[in-house]
């Protein structure tokens, strides 16, 4: 019920939202490490010095914008893998939260369990209640090349795709 709230308020009132300055285009892939759903070790830096990577981020697992989200990545799972797009979603959820969803949901890539907000701080996405503000970027070999700042719920990756039919122009 608490996190429900807190997503009404921050809807409601964007400007509670922290004030720390998100990532942007052409900075690096932040050099830290977080352990995943099954409690392995993911290094964001390594993982995306290669090819492209999506970090996206999201308030609270099994929550109906957070699944929508979610679920436009996984819906579009072919097109962005033939793509080369590697996907992480990164919460402020515990690992047994993020495993529950990524199972439900049925999600093919990794989600994050960024406890300690290491992640969120890096990225400049965590909000003044301390749960993730929804967004998403896409870094190519290890530098940013593209930020939803808000982070599209229905459609991220055809966002995502029509980004990189854009760039191959």
């Amino acid at each position: 019920m608490k996190a429900l709230m807190a997503s009404l308020l921050l809807s409601l009132f964007p400007f509670l939202a922290g004030a720390a300055d998100k990532l942007a285009v052409g900075a690096a892939v932040p050099a830290i490490t977080c352990r995943d759903q099954d409690g392995q070790a993911v290094d964001l830096a390594k993982v995306g010095s290669k090819g492209y990577l999506l970090v996206y981020f999201y308030p609270k697992a099994s929550t109906p914008g957070c699944t929508k989200q979610g679920c436009s990545l996984r819906d579009s799972w072919s097109d962005l893998q033939k793509a080369g797009v590697q996907v992480l979603g990164v919460s402020t959820d515990g690992e047994a939260s993020q495993k529950k969803f990524k199972d439900e949901q049925k999600f093919p890539f990794p989600l994050l369990a960024d406890q300690e907000k290491k992640v969120v701080e890096a990225f400049g996405v965590k909000n003044a209640i301390g749960m993730a503000s929804r967004s998403a970027f896409l870094f190519k070999d290890g530098k940013c090349v593209w930020v939803d700042p808000k982070g599209s719920t229905s459609d991220q990756a055809e966002q995502v795709l029509a980004y990189l039919k854009s760039a191959a122009k």
